[in-house]
């Protein structure tokens, strides 16, 4: 575990990539952290790709995350995670949701979906962690809860109890869905196994 950090977010619009990271920065705040988040939506209303930057520590100046120093990345979609390759290093660590998501060119036919994208993350010395997300979602009975399966895998790299996080599921998500969430978070924790 360590006392700062950086995380990055990606996915495609319309996964909760943003409730997510809302999630974890609320935890960390709770954990006495300082906390500094940016978010870029782009073309999500149409499936494109968004990003959020979280970064903690004592004191954080500025929320964007410089290339080559994320610490984390929460993906929620595989080519979405090779995509944001620049911003890692060696020694990185990547929670990858496994669910493939179409980007325009590959849904129009102009290009293929990639035979295996998370290889270029290892080739790069990122330690990866393959999370199926939505299937873990699937079987706690809420597939829109696939953001907070993630979440609770990231949980498992970060320096919080996980009583934090249960504090801010509560407070944050609407109470008739809270108990779902709270079942997805626990499954994601379990995912990740030992590290």
């Amino acid at each position: 575990m360590i006392e700062k950090g950086n995380i990055l977010f990606c996915g495609v619009g319309g996964q909760g990539i943003l409730l997510a990271s809302e999630l974890t920065a609320y935890a960390l705040l709770i954990a006495g952290f300082d906390v500094k988040k940016s978010e870029v939506h782009g073309m999500a209303q149409r499936g494109g790709s968004v990003v959020a930057h979280l970064r903690y520590g004592d004191k954080v100046y500025s929320p964007l995350i410089d290339p080559g120093a994320a610490d984390i990345q929460l993906a929620f979609e595989m080519v979405e995670a090779a995509r944001y390759l620049p911003f890692l290093h060696p020694g990185s660590r990547s929670i990858v949701n496994i669910q493939k998501i179409a980007p325009p060119a590959v849904a129009t036919g102009k290009m293929l979906y990639p035979a295996a994208p998370l290889d270029s993350l290892t080739e790069q010395g990122i330690k990866v962690y393959p999370v199926d997300g939505f299937g873990i979602a699937r079987e706690v009975g809420e597939i829109k809860a696939t953001n907070t399966v993630l979440v609770g895998a990231l949980s498992t790299l970060l320096p919080i109890d996980v009583e934090v996080f249960v504090e801010v599921i509560r407070k944050q998500v609407p109470a008739r869905f809270v108990e779902v969430n709270l079942a997805a978070f626990a499954a994601g924790r379990k995912s990740i196994g030992p590290l």
